[in-house]
């Protein structure tokens, strides 16, 4: 079975063999961010496919806010990089949920959370703790809290 590591490798070949500039600069960046997760901790191992996709997550939402900070900047070119960058990660993450799945997740987590007694300030806590598990992976942290507060708003 092929893991989500060596796919990286294989495709930073392939992107090299093209000249591919964007493509290897972006990926050996990615090997190299996995690779320091490995290395991290007390003894270095393999990172499973999950954790693969989490330093992939962190990595492309770098690259957002870094099209975002140079956007501001009136640095177009960079910031035209970075968004593509990002996008080239994208490609390796599952699937993001829509707003329209993450509003059915996050409204039925709101009933679950009520239906426990969750009311005010606590209920966001409590929401978040039911609908984490469900969208781990599927929808970054601030889209789903935000999510949360407007439909807890009502």
């Amino acid at each position: 079975m092929t893991t989500l590591k060596s796919k990286l490798k294989e495709d930073l070949t392939t992107a090299m063999k093209a000249r591919d500039e964007l493509t290897s600069s972006t990926l050996r960046l990615t090997l190299t961010a996995i690779t320091k997760e490995e290395v991290s901790g007390k003894s270095a191992r393999e990172l499973s496919d999950d954790e693969v996709h989490k330093v992939i997550a962190k990595e492309a939402k770098k690259r957002r806010e870094a099209a975002e900070a140079f956007a501001q900047g009136g640095r177009a070119e960079q910031a035209e990089r970075e968004k593509a960058e990002g996008e080239l990660l994208d490609a390796y993450l599952p699937k993001q949920l829509s707003d329209d799945e993450l509003n059915a997740i996050v409204t039925q987590a709101v009933e679950e959370a009520r239906a426990a007694g969750a009311e005010g300030p606590r209920a966001m806590g409590a929401v978040m703790k039911i609908v984490g598990p469900k969208v781990t992976g599927l929808a970054e942290g601030g889209r789903v809290a935000a999510t949360v507060k407007k439909l807890l708003a009502g």
